[in-house]
């Protein structure tokens, strides 16, 4: 039926051209129609019979001066136009197709009079792309025909898919002569594949044993992506295909609508158009009458039953057997017949001297070559009656715009196509594939869009990782590494952070590091705040109390000026503590370990200056001793000078060739960015603690040996304590401070400096104010001069 309603759609848009006084004015056109039967030889005749205007085929023989034929519109298949075009291109006489899609036809060279009112291939192809992928399909299967339809078609999908990152999970051709154990693998290979998309590029015939196969095995859940080839077959159509092929997504040249079509059908009669031997069969085979039409004799009819009596009506019938609401085939048909009308149109109103040939001449309507009436068919341009643009491009292709139609099963057992999208090649880049995703019935098993896919996307914090000897689309999974992100889905390679961010825990976007330093706010900063505070107020208090007491025996002894000195320094030690506390900056990274050390290093030569003092003072009684003349207050002011200068010195080298600097630490922890001060350089801050470190060990080894000797108030005792604890702290400082990182770093720098100076403030100072303030019978001369004490001659 759709081949009669073809015929009825040229013969409606012949009589609608007649009656336009403006398109063809005085000029009728007329028909002829071959039955190629879809065969090559069937067309080829036809072929021949045009060309030569006679019924018999005699090649490059015309047997009338004038052919009536001045174009074909022909045919509905590409295996019967390609011979046709080859056969007319030879006498360039126009041929106009409105169904035959292969891409081969586009080529000028071998077919140089055809143009087409059909899309080529190549947009069809393009098209099944663009769908596919608009559902993030990327692992498909391909099955072709083995004509230049399938073939050309199904390659053309491949290439585009594979440009545009999916994968083929299979690709098979269906022989030419029927195999049954061909199509039994090609059936196997269907059901076994993980695709659950399978674009089928074949014609009607070709690909109804295969699916026929997958029928019988009950294979579900596959998406089909048909070609216009078999879309519309009626072959598929039986109950055994509606659960295999429910879902089935079509691509189909768009529909169009011809105004007036409907009523030009509902007005046939095989009695008023009595010439038409198609609408006599026609009528009878939908009527199940007999039509009995008069001959020019008027003789009687032979009477017989069930005779058509002349008054039935198509109008109000279910016209299954025409398709007035989907025309497609039928609609180029119509705009081919006016392609030709339109290029008539053009060559009746060419200007002598302003011709498109030889010296500006024009075609004579009445006696013209076809090649000249095909100049104007291939520059063809105008508007139809529903506002479409109708032209053909360089190659005789028309623009390419293609429906999306969806096989959806009725409740009474059989298939309707909804249009659930359009294609429109020449529309913007992001516009040309319109789907209402919603209108779409799938495919048993999927209630809503499917998916078909080697592996699971990967979710953002991974990224994909290429499986050796497997397609693109065949990965693993792999979480991004520490310090890297991937914020979309299947991405290749993750991002690293900046410095100043760090994954989340998903690792899909990158947060803010939190920043790191020993505040002020935080107990532990606090803490050591209140502690350093503590023991500067300590340190003031017993200050005070020997300024008060300055004129006692106990303050005087061992150099009063070393013992206000001593204090003023463990001052300095408990407030340096102070700069480093806080956020860093760059002043108190320049000053904090010189500072420290310098102070430290003063505080150490005072008490080494106390301890020889206390040697010296002794060995110096007695007699002929060459150490008379270091007696005095002089020897310990330069010792404390000259210890105290050496540190000094370390320190203005260290800030001259490598000072310290403010640095964030972005490597050292993860998720946090530690403010610090990084020492510039690392011998200088050693050889700092090792000066002060050797100031100790020296002081701790002269009180010791000193520890003993036969004085009343011999400070050697409590140096020797004191510097005990000192070095010890100080022994435990450094695996500490080499063990932790950030704030706690600075903290157990802090917690060395308070605790060894406190032991300084105890150990040397807390006896003596004992007796200051509980003992004062102790402090006094006579009996610290009963007890055989020897007095600096200073004091």
């Amino acid at each position: 039926m759709s081949v009669y309603e073809r015929l009825l759609a040229m013969l409606f848009a012949t009589e609608e051209i007649h009656k336009d006084l403006q398109l063809l004015p005085n000029i009728t056109l007329g028909y002829v129609i071959y039955d190629s039967c879809t065969t090559v030889a069937g067309a080829l005749e036809g072929a021949m019979r045009m060309l030569t205007g006679q019924r018999k085929t005699i090649p490059n023989y015309q047997c009338q001066r004038l052919s009536s034929a001045v174009a074909a519109i022909a045919e509905s298949f590409s295996s019967t136009s390609i011979p046709i075009a080859r056969l007319l291109g030879l006498y360039r006489f126009p041929q106009i197709s409105y169904a035959a899609t292969v891409m081969a036809l586009s080529d000028k060279k071998q077919f140089p009079s055809f143009v087409r009112t059909i899309p080529m291939d190549l947009f069809h192809s393009t098209c099944i792309t663009h769908l596919v992928l608009y559902f993030g399909w990327t692992w498909v299967g391909i099955v072709s025909d083995s004509s230049d339809y399938g073939l050309q078609g199904s390659l053309k999908v491949k290439e585009e898919l594979v440009k545009a990152g999916a994968c083929i999970a299979f690709s098979e051709t269906m022989p030419a002569v029927y195999s049954e154990k061909k199509i039994q693998y090609i059936s196997e290979t269907i059901r076994k594949s993980s695709a659950n998309v399978v674009v089928i590029y074949s014609v009607d015939v070709d690909i109804y044993p295969v699916m026929e196969v997958i029928a019988l095995n009950n294979v579900t859940g596959k998406i089909w992506i048909a070609s216009d080839g078999w879309a519309e077959s009626s072959l598929f159509s039986k109950n055994e295909f509606l659960r295999t092929l429910q879902g089935t997504l079509c691509i189909l040249v768009r529909k169009g609508d011809i105004s007036g079509f409907r009523e030009y059908i509902y007005s046939l009669n095989p009695y008023r158009n009595p010439d038409d031997i198609f609408l006599k069969n026609f009528w009878e085979l939908v009527f199940n009458c007999k039509v009995q039409i008069p001959d020019k004799t008027n003789k009687n009819l032979t009477k017989e039953s069930n005779v058509c009596v002349g008054d039935e009506t198509l109008q109000g019938m279910t016209l299954d057997f025409f398709k007035l609401t989907d025309l497609r085939n039928t609609y180029n048909v119509y705009n081919a017949l006016y392609s030709i009308a339109h290029a008539l149109h053009d060559m009746i109103s060419c200007r002598h001297g302003e011709g498109p040939f030889e010296n500006g001449t024009c075609a004579l309507i009445y006696d013209f070559q076809p090649w000249q009436l095909f100049h104007y068919i291939k520059n063809v341009h105008f508007w139809n009656k529903n506002g479409e643009e109708v032209f053909f491009d360089i190659h005789g292709d028309p623009p390419a715009m293609f429906s999306i139609v969806n096989w959806q099963v009725m409740s009474e057992n059989s298939f309707r196509l909804q249009d659930v999208g359009y294609f429109d090649a020449t529309a913007a880049k992001n516009q040309k594939l319109t789907m209402d995703v919603p209108a779409i019935l799938w495919n048993e098993g999927h209630g809503k869009v499917p998916q078909s896919l080697c592996s699971e996307s990967c979710s953002a914090g991974y990224r994909k990782a290429p499986q050796p000897g497997q397609p693109v689309c065949c990965f693993k999974c792999i979480m991004c590494s520490q310090g890297e992100i991937s914020n979309q889905t299947d991405s290749i390679e993750c991002l690293k952070c900046p410095k100043d961010g760090w994954p989340n825990e998903r690792q899909d976007k990158c947060i803010k590091k939190v920043t790191e330093f020993l505040s002020y706010e935080e107990p532990l900063g606090s803490g050591l705040v209140a502690v350093s505070i503590f023991l500067e107020m300590i340190t003031v208090a017993i200050l005070k109390i020997f300024m008060k007491y300055h004129h006692t025996p106990v303050v005087k002894a061992n150099n009063r000026e070393l013992s206000y000195l001593l204090l003023f320094s463990l001052m300095l030690c408990f407030l340096c503590s102070f700069i480093f506390i806080g956020r860093p900056t760059h002043v108190t990274c320049m000053l904090r370990q010189g500072a420290f050390g310098t102070i430290f290093t003063l505080s150490i030569s005072c008490v080494l200056a106390k301890t020889v003092v206390v040697v010296i003072a002794f060995n110096a009684s007695k007699p002929n001793s060459n150490l008379r003349k270091f007696a005095g207050p002089r020897l310990p002011k330069l010792l404390v000078m000259f210890c105290t200068s050496a540190q000094i010195i370390i320190w203005v080298s260290w800030l001259v060739v490598f000072p310290p600097f403010l640095d964030e630490n972005t490597t050292s922890v993860t998720r946090k960015i530690i403010i610090e001060c990084n020492e510039g350089s690392p011998v200088a801050f050693w050889c700092m603690l090792s000066y002060m470190g050797i100031l100790a060990v020296v002081s701790l080894v002269v009180a010791f040996l000193s520890r003993k000797l036969p004085d009343s108030f011999n400070e050697a005792k409590f140096i020797t304590f004191s510097m005990l604890v000192f070095v010890s702290v100080w022994m435990s400082f450094i695996p500490a401070y080499l063990s932790t990182q950030g704030k706690y770093m600075v903290a157990v720098e802090i917690f060395a400096i308070v605790s060894s100076g406190a032991g300084l403030l105890l150990c040397i100072f807390a006896p003596k104010c004992y007796i200051i303030l509980f003992r004062p019978d102790m402090n006094t001369r006579d009996y610290l001069m009963g007890k055989g004490v020897f007095k600096n001659g200073n004091d």
